[in-house]
């Protein structure tokens, strides 16, 4: 008995030793290859293994595509769907955002409190009667107007804001720069709220019907606007708008950016009309600002006498009547084949000035001296397109001006005086070109431009001496 035991026992040993190993049994490897396929997973199990999966391949493309860009970044994000839930959370994230920072802004009676605050808690200089402070002072007023008005002022009163003002012998420094300092900043702030507001794709760009509708809203609380007729709104805001444009849309791409908006003087003279002295203000000052009404329905009037046939746009010859036919034939021509958009068919008002393209036309001419005005009337000058004129693109040019001079019944000129002096004006760099940096860089490029367009202003440039004297003599006769 003990012998058959211990014979079964020493078989039973011997049959585990030849048991071959897991991994080489065919119906392991069958069930692994069973699993791994995935055939005999649940659904879960399946949508993971897939997430996996997709999750590697686009890891995989990125890192391949990252590769080969090298190190140039990524520069186009693709804009969210119309509609799309992307769309509607970008959206309610800016109006959050935004409202957020409206609060923070302080009002109308935040901005009277803190300016009581300054002149409460500041003193008198003895020499000039100027309300000053010192930083001590300026400390002490930001502890009041912090109780009074709250913890929005704060930032107002840092130590880099106390030092970007000029002092006196004493370290202190005036009230009123530093008061008008936080309402400049409080206006501008608020200007872009609003302006981001209406960026409906919040590109930090507005087109040119959102800037209108920024414009529009702004007339209710400008108050030399207030008195404007409905009827001239929609033509006002198209006026007003194209300025923006003509200075902060160089590349003429239809849209402006925000933040050269607000640093731009277009925005400073559109809300110099937010001053109630109309009655004030002369004539010549209102048409001076472009903004103001007065210059708006000069414009819009100067339009209509010109538009002859009444079609809404401007030939060449109904341009001609400009300034009463003082600018030159050639100077017209090159307006048309630079400034007026071709249409599409060949017939029609296809190559005639729409009332936009007149309002640059006009924008230019009145200024002449700026980078834009004078960049608009360049192209015009530059006869072959080279980005330079040469001495006989300056003969070409000015040799309407002289016909116009002497059927004017004005003395005989020598062209080649006159290019000389115009060379002498601007001094270019290269002696046989003159660039558009060239007349930037003189200081005298609108004068130059004015006496190669326009007969009255080289008339005027021929009598700058004597219009110097007329402007002399009322003061004296005055004190007489």
């Amino acid at each position: 008995m003990y012998s058959g035991s211990s014979d079964g026992e020493s078989h039973d040993t011997s049959t585990q030793r030849r048991i071959p190993p897991a991994s080489s049994m065919l119906w392991v490897r069958n069930l692994r290859r069973y699993i791994g396929s995935g055939a005999g997973l649940g659904s879960e199990a399946l949508m993971e293994l897939e997430t996996k999966r997709i999750l590697l391949e686009i890891f995989k493309d990125k890192q391949q595509k990252s590769q080969e860009a090298g190190t140039i970044p990524s520069f186009y994000k693709k804009k969210p769907e119309e509609g799309s839930i992307s769309q509607r959370v970008q959206r309610l994230a800016k109006y959050r955002f935004l409202k957020k920072q409206s609060d923070l802004l302080l009002n109308s009676d935040d901005l009277a409190a803190m300016w009581n605050c300054l002149r409460e808690n500041c003193v008198i200089d003895d020499g000039t009667g100027a309300e000053k402070m010192n930083y001590e002072d300026f400390c002490h007023i930001a502890s009041v107007c912090t109780e009074q008005i709250g913890p929005k002022c704060r930032r107002f009163f840092s130590p880099s804001n106390f030092m970007k003002f000029e002092k006196d012998e004493a370290g202190r420094i005036a009230i009123l720069p530093f008061y008008l300092y936080v309402m400049r900043t409080v206006s501008l702030t608020q200007a872009r709220i609003d302006m981001s507001e209406l960026d409906e794709d919040s590109d930090g760009f507005l087109q040119s019907q959102e800037m209108e509708s920024y414009i529009s809203g702004l007339i209710p609380n400008l108050a030399q606007l207030r008195d404007m007729p409905d009827a001239f709104t929609n033509t006002y805001c198209r006026i007003a708008s194209q300025k923006f444009f003509f200075f902060c849309d160089p590349h003429r791409r239809g849209k402006a950016c925000i933040k050269k908006i607000l640093l731009s003087n277009c925005l400073q003279e559109l809300m110099e009309l937010h001053q109630e002295s109309e009655e004030e203000v002369t004539d010549t000052e209102q048409a001076e600002n472009w903004f103001s009404l007065t210059s708006a329905q000069r414009i819009c009037d100067m339009f209509l006498a010109l538009d002859k046939d009444c079609s809404g746009s401007l030939s060449k010859q109904e341009l001609k009547e400009y300034a009463d036919g003082t600018l030159t034939e050639i100077f017209i021509e090159r307006v048309f084949d630079e400034h007026v958009r071709r249409g599409k068919s060949g017939s029609g008002n296809s190559r005639e000035m729409d009332f936009d393209s007149f309002l640059d036309f006009v924008l230019a001419l009145e200024n002449k001296d700026t980078p834009e005005g004078l960049t608009y009337l360049f192209r015009c000058l530059d006869l072959q397109g080279r980005g330079f004129l040469t001495t006989a693109d300056i003969h070409s040019l000015f040799r309407d001006v002289h016909q116009k001079w002497i059927e004017g019944g004005n003395y005989e000129l020598c062209i080649e005086d006159v290019r000389d002096e115009i060379w002498d004006m601007v001094k270019p760099s290269d002696p046989l070109k003159i660039t558009l940096d060239d007349l930037l860089g003189c200081k005298q490029g609108g004068t130059v431009a004015s006496m190669l367009i326009d007969v009255r202003g080289f008339w005027a440039h021929d009598n700058r001496e004597n219009l110097l004297q007329e402007e002399e003599e009322p003061p004296e006769e005055e004190s007489q």
